[in-house]
């Protein structure tokens, strides 16, 4: 066989062996812009990636970055208030997969909810007091009765929901976080079977900001609410049917929601306090991070936690990273996503697990 002849045989084969590659295998690997700072404590740091989320403006803007769910295909699903784009999908590099909207001007809590062979969201409006249940697409598959339809609420009762949990059996929690401070559970299809809570700095059973609702399953024969007491720095906990448990107090963070990973509680701190003055402050944000006995473990932007004869201290903002955590959503590598709000319409920020 002639050298030419050779060389064309193996230029074929190369081809050919290179063809049977996928297409992904050549594509540039995207290299995370992480910042050098390590934020956190103990067994939960993290380097930031502040781009992460980054879309063009002009054609997927944010006004909000309210809450972030992950589905089972490992999309991340973020809400948002700005009516063009309710809905950003993204994967876990920061690629826009696609967005879709409600028109929704004070799009406000999401609950990922899988039922077997689908997946479905749950979206508060606390502009227009509206629940709704969609499919993944944006489709509308059931709107929960306002409760002054139904006689839950008296007419002049406000109702302004920032939340929802779904329970073991489908039973609908939502949280009426800006409204009057009621918890309402309903079946499955709407109908109201109680509400709980009410207005009250003083009583334990009783809200100021019941700005979330989580269902805490991690006693898997016992599972629980986990309701946010934002004013009062608190996570209450109560049983499905509405009794008050206990407190889970952490001085110095006006909470968001509840978020369950595996053992471990995370939280976004909206607001935070100095100590010269212990109202909600502007700008003080962080991420706590409760361990499976309720102690916090970490506070990625915040001081380290320490607890002095059984008790948690206050915690404080220590770096100037966040303005105002709403929520913190959890991939499978343990990675974080942190949403803002009133923070510059900045996109999510990725903080990436050491």
């Amino acid at each position: 066989m002639s050298k030419r002849r050779k060389f064309l045989k193996n230029t074929l084969v190369s081809s050919i062996a290179i063809s049977s590659f996928p297409i992904s295998a050549f594509n540039i690997i995207h290299k995370p812009n992480l910042e050098n700072e390590i934020i956190g404590h103990g067994d939960f740091t993290y380097r930031i990636e502040r781009e992460w989320g980054n879309l063009d403006p002009t054609k997927t803007p944010v006004n909000n970055c309210h809450e972030m769910v992950m589905d089972a295909k490992k999309r991340l699903i973020l809400l948002t208030d700005h009516p063009k784009n309710n809905i950003i999908i993204y994967d876990k590099a920061g690629k826009l997969l696609s967005s879709w909207t409600l028109n929704f001007k004070g799009a406000h809590g999401l609950t990922l909810h899988n039922e077997g062979d689908e997946e479905f969201l749950f979206i508060t409006d606390v502009s227009s007091g509206t629940v709704v249940k969609t499919d993944l697409k944006g489709r509308i598959i059931m709107t929960v009765p306002n409760p002054r339809e139904n006689g839950v609420y008296n007419t002049c009762d406000a109702y302004r929901p920032t939340e929802t949990a779904i329970g073991p059996n489908g039973d609908i929690y939502i949280a009426d976080g800006y409204g009057s401070q009621f918890i309402l559970q309903y079946d499955m299809k709407g109908n109201p079977i109680r509400k709980f809570g009410g207005d009250s700095f003083l009583q334990k059973d009783k809200f100021k900001q019941v700005h979330g609702v989580t269902i805490d399953n991690r006693d898997k024969n016992n599972p629980t609410l986990l309701c946010t007491g934002r004013i009062k720095n608190m996570f209450k906990r109560f049983s499905l049917e509405g009794e008050y448990i206990e407190d889970i107090y952490i001085p110095g963070a006006f909470l968001s929601r509840a978020v369950i990973d595996g053992d471990n509680l995370y939280s976004g701190v909206c607001f935070g306090m100095t100590k010269s003055n212990y109202n909600m402050q502007k700008n003080l944000g962080f991420i706590t991070i409760l361990n499976k006995e309720n102690r916090v473990v970490s506070n990625p932007g915040g001081t380290a936690p320490s607890y002095h004869n059984g008790h948690l201290q206050t915690i404080y903002q220590e770096k100037a990273i966040f303005k105002h955590c709403h929520d913190v959503c959890i991939d499978d590598d343990k990675n974080l996503y942190v949403c803002q709000w009133n923070a510059d319409k900045v996109y999510p920020y990725k903080l990436h697990r050491l």
